[in-house]
C-alpha cells in the first residue's frame, strides 16, 4: 500500500493541473463531447455554457460562507481550545489519521457542509500536536470523511424523494427514509466504510515520505491591534466596535432561531442553518465585533478558488444538461442493465455525470426521470435505484477538486496534495458501495 501510495502521489503531484485549469479542461472535454454525441452544433453548446454560467451563485454564495463562517468559529479561542482538547487524544501520527477520519465521517454523515470544514479545520491542530504525520495524507484523511455524506441525515437524494410535492412524485410516490437512509443496505454500507476507510488511511501512511509541516506556520496571523490607543480618543464609533453587548445581543437573536428552527423542523440541518450556526456562533465567541471582523478578513482570503470556479462548473452543467449529454451517458448504462446489475449501473452512471455535474440536487434532477422509468421496468424499488444514483454522486467526489475546495483552502494546499490518496478511497469505496447495492 505505501508504494501504490508512493506512486500516486507522485503522479497526481507531476499531471494533476491546478483545480482552475481542471476546471478549464472539463469545460473544453463537455464542449467536444456535446458536439459529437448530441445533436448540439458548436454555436449551441456557447449558448448552453453562457446561459448556464450563473446558474451556481447562491451555492456559490453558500460555499463562500461555510468557507468563511466555519474559519471564524473555528479562530474563535473557545472553540480553538475545544479542538486542541480534541487533538490531544491523538499520540502518534497513525492515531492522528484514524482519529481525523473518524470524525470526518461522523460529522460528514450529520450533514455535509459541516463534515467538509470541521474536518479541515480538525485535522490542522493534529498537526500542531503531531507535528511528524504526513500533512498531505491528514488533509486527505479529512476529507475522505466526505464519501458517506449521500447516504447521512443531510442527503438531497433521500430527503427529496421523502418530501411531500417532490417532482417525481407522480412516478414513485413519497419514499420515506426507513427505506433509503436507514435501510439494511444503505446502513452496511456506511458501517463498512467507518471500518474500511480509517484503516486504508492508516495503511497508506509512509513516514518515510511523510511532508510535514512547521506547527507555527498553521497559526492564524495576529488580529490587527485594538484601535483604541494613546493618541485616539474612545470614540462612540470604536466603543461600539469593541462591545461585548452588541455581540451578545447579536448572537442572542440568532440563537433565539437556531432554537426555534430546531423545535419546529427538527434536525434538518441544511446548508443555510449550518452558516447561520456557524455564523452566529462565531460572533458570539468571538465577544466583541472588532475580534469577529478581524477572523472575517483573514477568512475571506481563502474563499478565491470558490469564487472564480464555480461559475465554470455552473457553465459545464448548462452543457451537460441543455445538450442532452447528461442523458445519454445514463441511456448508455441503462441500455446493458438487468434487474441485477442495474443498481451497480445506475451508481457507476451517476458517478460519471458527476465528474461534470457536482451538485446532488442538479445530478438528481437530469437523472432521476431516466433512473427511475428504467428501475420500474426492470422491477428495481425506487428506494434501491434513488440511492445507487446518490451513492455515485457521493463517489467521485473523491477525485472531482470542485468539493474539496474548501477544505483545501483552510489546509492552504493543492488538488494535487491530496489526490493521490483520495484516489484509493475511491477505488475501496467503490467497490464497498458497489456489493452493497448488488447483494445485500
Amino acid at each position: 500500500m505505501k508504494a501504490l501510495t508512493s506512486a500516486s502521489t507522485k503522479l497526481m503531484q507531476r499531471y494533476l493541473p491546478d483545480p482552475f485549469l481542471f476546471v478549464i479542461i472539463l469545460t473544453f472535454v463537455v464542449f467536444i463531447l456535446g458536439i459529437i454525441l448530441t445533436p448540439s452544433n458548436p454555436l449551441d453548446m456557447v449558448v448552453y455554457w453562457g446561459e448556464g454560467f450563473w446558474d451556481l451563485l447562491a451555492f456559490a454564495m453558500q460555499m463562500v460562507l461555510i468557507l468563511v463562517t466555519g474559519y471564524v468559529l473555528a479562530s474563535s479561542p473557545l472553540f480553538k481550545r475545544l479542538l486542541q482538547e480534541l487533538a490531544t487524544f491523538a499520540k502518534s501520527p497513525g492515531q492522528a489519521i484514524v482519529i481525523v477520519t473518524l470524525v470526518a465521517l461522523i460529522a460528514s454523515w450529520i450533514n455535509w457542509g459541516f463534515g467538509l470544514v470541521i474536518g479541515a479545520l480538525f485535522a490542522k491542530e493534529l498537526a500542531k500536536k503531531v507535528t511528524t504525520v504526513d500533512y498531505r495524507l491528514l488533509i486527505a484523511s479529512a476529507y475522505s470523511g466526505f464519501i458517506v455524506w449521500h447516504a447521512g441525515l443531510a442527503g438531497s437524494i433521500p430527503l427529496t424523494i421523502a418530501t411531500d410535492g417532490h417532482f417525481a412524485q407522480d412516478l414513485i410516490g413519497i419514499v420515506p427514509t426507513s427505506e433509503t437512509i436507514f435501510a439494511p443496505f444503505n446502513l452496511f454500507i456506511v458501517a463498512a466504510l467507518f471500518i474500511s476507510v480509517p484503516i486504508l488511511n492508516r495503511f497508506m501512511m509512509n513516514q518515510k515520505d511523510a511532508v510535514t509541516v512547521d506547527p507555527k506556520l498553521l497559526e492564524e496571523p495576529p488580529a490587527p491591534k485594538n484601535e483604541i490607543n494613546s493618541n485616539r480618543e474612545r470614540t462612540p464609533a470604536v466603543r461600539m466596535e469593541n462591545s461585548v453587548v452588541l455581540s451578545m445581543i447579536t448572537g442572542g437573536l440568532g440563537l433565539a432561531f437556531i432554537l426555534y428552527y430546531l423545535l419546529t423542523s427538527g434536525f434538518n440541518l441544511n446548508l443555510n442553518i449550518v452558516n447561520f450556526i456557524f455564523l452566529f456562533l462565531g460572533i458570539l465567541f468571538h465577544m466583541t465585533p472588532r475580534n469577529f471582523l478581524n477572523s472575517v478578513a483573514n477568512a475571506v482570503k481563502n474563499a478565491g478558488g470558490i469564487i472564480v470556479q464555480f461559475p465554470f462548473y455552473a457553465g459545464i452543467m448548462g452543457m451537460m444538461v441543455a445538450s442532452g449529454l447528461a442523458v445519454e451517458f445514463s441511456n448508455w448504462f441503462v441500455a446493458i442493465s438487468t434487474e441485477f446489475t442495474f443498481p451497480l449501473f445506475a451508481f457507476i452512471s451517476a458517478g460519471i455525470v458527476n465528474f461534470f455535474v457536482p451538485s446532488g440536487g442538479g445530478q438528481w434532477a437530469v437523472q432521476a426521470p431516466i433512473m427511475l422509468s428504467a428501475g420500474a421496468e426492470l422491477g428495481v424499488s425506487s428506494a434501491r435505484t434513488a440511492m445507487a444514483v446518490a451513492w455515485g454522486d457521493a463517489w467521485t467526489n473523491m477525485i472531482q477538486p470542485f468539493w474539496a475546495l474548501p477544505a483545501l483552502a483552510i489546509a492552504g494546499l493543492n488538488a494535487r496534495d491530496i489526490m493521490g490518496f483520495c484516489i484509493w478511497v475511491l477505488f475501496l469505496s467503490g467497490a464497498i458501495i458497489g456489493v452493497g447495492l448488488l447483494f445485500f
